[in-house]
């Protein structure tokens, strides 16, 4: 075999190989997407309640674009996902609801960046709590002042406010800085069909208040170090 012939053979081999690997990654990228927006599709409508409540059948929808991230409904928290700005639906139960989410935008930085300095700027608001009335099957959606620089979206962050807007566009309510004693409503577990079943004979047989010892939980889970740490100076006084 001449030294021209094997060179055109390994050049041959060469590309033969950089096209099977160009199209090995083309394919695994498209498996990705497909994969991903799979999950994306399953995960885009949340049950914000637990059990199998009758009137899940006819739950509302409240939409969250990304920038809104939802961390609790009726004192129930919501899963965290890695992708930030993944809009989601949540399902809520007619009747009082209570959701406290945040804004949160992220701004390219300009210049050069220097080695482990992140390449973006973050803005978040402080904690917000909106409560109102969902009605059975309607869809409702947040609306706020949508900054068009990192600037003016810092200058409005100690001041920020979202209402939630049914589907005639009409305000329901306006939401409020939040902080964890502020919780008010549970997680919404349903009873049992029947009045005076096991459900409701709980508290009584166990000597405490079920409703009170579910507050105390909700607020628990949500309540800082400091704030668990003082509470149990008081209860062991």
């Amino acid at each position: 075999m001449s030294s021209i012939h094997a060179k055109r053979v390994t050049k041959f081999e060469i590309d033969h190989s950089r096209r099977w690997l160009q199209t090995a990654r083309a394919m695994a990228s498209a498996v990705f997407l497909l994969v991903l927006a799979g999950c994306s599709s399953a995960i885009t409508k949340l049950e914000t309640w637990e059990g199998s409540p009758a009137t899940a059948a006819n739950a509302a929808t409240l939409k969250a674009p990304g920038v809104i991230h939802v961390s609790q409904v009726n004192g129930r928290s919501m899963t965290n996902y890695l992708m930030d700005d993944l809009a989601l639906d949540y399902a809520l139960l007619p009747g009082d609801n209570q959701v406290v989410f945040t804004y949160k935008t992220i701004w390219a930085k300009s210049g050069v960046v220097e080695n482990g300095e992140s390449k973006v700027h973050v803005i978040e608001s402080e904690p917000q709590v909106v409560r109102f009335d969902a009605s059975p099957n309607e869809t409702y959606h947040f609306e706020f002042d949508k900054p068009d620089s990192r600037q003016k979206a810092e200058k409005m962050m100690p001041e920020f406010s979202a209402a939630v807007v049914g589907a005639n566009g009409q305000a329901l309510a306006q939401s409020s800085n939040w902080s964890p004693g502020d919780s008010a409503l549970v997680a919404r577990t349903p009873a049992l069909d029947e009045p005076g079943g096991q459900a409701a004979n709980d508290g009584a047989v166990s000597g405490y208040n079920t409703d009170s010892l579910k507050q105390l939980k909700a607020v628990w889970e949500t309540a800082t170090d400091e704030e668990r740490k003082a509470f149990l100076r008081w209860a062991f006084e």
